[in-house]
């Protein structure tokens, strides 16, 4: 049975003090939706920047919200905390979203939401001629995605980490499956497409940082899987790249590598950037076991037909090999115990 988190007294006061009043309960109602600037937060609720920052930092101080940075812009969610998630989410699901105010903000919500998506469909538009050509040369996206959806299993679980996130695909795909999810990317165009597709999807626990994935900006030991798709051609150091991943998982926690399998298309070195023309499965073992990870299953999707001479999609699963040594301990105790 599951015991739900408990929060002190003294806390729960300065909790429920800043949640009652208005504009601070409608931030947070809005908050459930998306994640928001400042400027965002002013147009919807129609008031001033500085008293809108002045209900922000009181949320902040009760941390029942948080704040993260892209860039020059400083975006506001909902705490992760268990304890004021539940109470947060406990409260905005009793809220009436026919009531007028609300409704108003929830519509104001809305064209902020399709501002972002018309900026991301622009952006994707100017880059879709090249993501196509590399497309064209490989399966659909839809039979890699398939294997992908069956290495991972329909189990439940907590913490995802997308490395490398894109247009937060991976987020979306496997939001059923995770409770809270985190994308990483350094491009902030490319996180403004990802916010949206996911806002459009109706994914909100996930949300999408600016990072670099050598230093990724979240916390370590504490993701039960972490996804790197199609991004370790571009990279200096792959293996670093992997190794900084790894410390990301918790104790039996999985880790998913989508690329390349080796191939000798030059001009995506000389045309698109790729640092690396595929990779072997024996490097990527290699460099998975110098994370102290196990590779548990791999798999391999070739074209075929007039594009066999393309581009042939490799998935790697490892696992943090740290469960095997708890296990081992288990059993020995186990056994100490029966003698």
């Amino acid at each position: 049975m599951l015991t739900r988190p408990t929060i002190r007294l003294d806390v729960m006061v300065d909790i429920l003090k800043a949640a009652a009043e208005p504009s601070r309960l409608r931030i947070l109602v809005l908050l459930s939706h998306a994640d928001l600037t400042v400027s965002d937060l002013t147009e919807i609720l129609n008031q001033s920047q500085p008293r809108v920052s002045r209900h922000l930092k009181l949320l902040l101080d009760a941390d029942l919200i948080a704040r993260y940075q892209e860039g020059s812009w400083a975006f506001f969610r909902l705490s992760e905390a268990d304890a004021a998630r539940e109470f947060v989410d406990g409260v905005v699901a009793r809220i009436d979203r026919t009531d007028p105010v609300t409704d108003r903000d929830l519509e104001r919500l809305e064209a902020i939401k399709r501002r972002r998506q018309e900026r991301a469909a622009e952006y994707f538009a100017k880059n879709a001629a090249s993501w196509d050509q590399i497309r064209s040369l490989h399966v659909p996206d839809a039979a890699v995605e398939t294997g992908l959806k069956a290495l991972v299993g329909e189990r439940s679980f907590q913490s995802m980490v997308d490395l490398g996130t894109g247009t937060g695909r991976l987020l979306e795909l496997f939001a059923p499956l995770y409770r809270r999810g985190v994308g990483v990317d350094l491009s902030r165009e490319m996180l403004a497409v990802a916010r949206a597709n996911l806002e459009r999807a109706g994914v909100t626990q996930a949300q999408v940082r600016l990072g670099d994935i050598y230093a990724p900006p979240v916390e370590r030991d504490a993701h039960d899987l972490v996804t790197i798709h199609q991004v370790l051609h571009y990279l200096e150091d792959p293996a670093l790249a992997i190794r900084e991943a790894a410390r990301l998982l918790r104790p039996g926690g999985r880790l998913v590598i989508l690329d390349f399998a080796p191939h000798g298309h030059e001009f995506l070195r000389e045309e698109h950037a790729h640092l690396r023309l595929g990779f072997a499965d024996r490097q990527i073992a290699e460099w998975l076991g110098e994370a102290e990870l196990d590779l548990e299953e791999t798999c391999a999707f070739a074209p075929e037909g007039e594009a066999a001479e393309g581009l042939t999609v490799k998935l790697w699963l490892a696992r943090d090999r740290r469960i095997l040594m708890a296990d081992s301990e288990t059993e020995m105790q186990a056994r100490e115990e029966i003698a």
